[in-house]
């Protein structure tokens, strides 16, 4: 749901530059101005739940258990590593990676070209 209003409102934002460049632009233009205009707020709205979810599944404390481990190896070199802005952006490089592919499907094959909207953006 979060995800969702995000996309509204960057669409709401979008000018007629935008709109030209995304019809006119490469296969994945399209995900590219979403990719832009969302990440950051992405990122601060998905950041509290991935890491309550991380901690409800234990994967915190078996992270921070490891990396303790780690830390008392001798001559390991100093680690700065944070599982929780990690997974957030592995799940929004997923999102935007998952996004092309359907982008490109929808330019490339006039049969994924499933809403009245899209037939009328892209042809029939």
């Amino acid at each position: 749901p979060q995800a969702k209003e995000l996309f509204w409102q960057a669409v709401s934002e979008m000018t007629l530059e935008d709109a030209q460049g995304i019809l006119g632009g490469p296969d994945d233009a399209a995900t590219r101005y979403f990719q832009d205009k969302m990440t950051a707020p992405l990122t601060e709205r998905f950041t509290p739940v991935v890491n309550q979810e991380l901690a409800d599944a234990g994967a915190v404390q078996a992270y921070d258990q490891m990396m303790g481990d780690y830390r008392e190896l001798p001559f390991a070199p100093d680690v700065q590593a944070n599982l929780t802005p990690y997974v957030v952006q592995q799940a929004l490089d997923g999102m935007f990676l998952m996004l092309a592919r359907e982008e490109a499907a929808i330019r490339q094959d006039p049969a994924a070209r499933t809403t009245e909207l899209l037939q009328t953006v892209f042809g029939s």
